[in-house]
């Protein structure tokens, strides 16, 4: 929701979650009981959620009908209503298919970005902090396949702390 999202610090609370089941929607709490995680945001992404908002107000105001109410939800129709989740999977297949690139689900977009902090040196506890995993040995466990790299690449910065690079020097 927009009250989940602190611009001053570049920071958004997930504190629940939507799911379906048998096309039923609930609002509940994240899996891992540890109430909600902040995760900071780059000013890219913060700027993207501020156009969203500006985008919405305008869209609200020329939609502006009986019932309407302003939204609390960050993604939702013109009448404030969330969209189902059922509904932003299915759009995002059809995006996915109508690219050409191979079939990925939405869901392993969250792979990719912590394959992809991984690779790039970003500390296993904070990808597992972002994900909101209960404990390290599952984003560990999970992204193993990321490890090798890294540990070579750990070998080499180590071995290069006690080895020149030069071998003249």
């Amino acid at each position: 929701t927009w009250r989940d999202l602190d611009e001053e610090h570049l920071r958004l609370s997930i504190c629940k979650n939507m799911t379906s089941v048998g096309y039923e929607v609930t609002i509940g709490e994240p899996k891992t009981n540890k109430g909600c995680r902040n995760i900071p945001l780059d000013p890219g992404t913060l700027a993207t959620l501020q156009a969203l908002r500006e985008q919405h107000i305008e869209e609200m105001r020329l939609w502006r009908r009986e019932g309407d109410v302003e939204s609390e939800f960050v993604f939702c129709r013109e009448n404030g209503e969330p969209y189902h989740p059922d509904l932003i999977s299915q759009s995002f297949e059809r995006a996915v298919k109508a690219s050409k690139q191979p079939r990925i689900r939405l869901h392993d977009l969250r792979h990719t970005h912590a394959t992809l902090a991984l690779q790039a040196g970003v500390h296993p506890k904070i990808v597992q902090e972002r994900l909101g995993h209960a404990n390290i040995s599952i984003t560990l466990d999970t992204y193993s396949h990321v490890i090798p790299a890294m540990e070579e690449e750990a070998a080499a910065k180590v071995a290069a702390l006690f080895m020149p690079s030069d071998p003249h020097e």
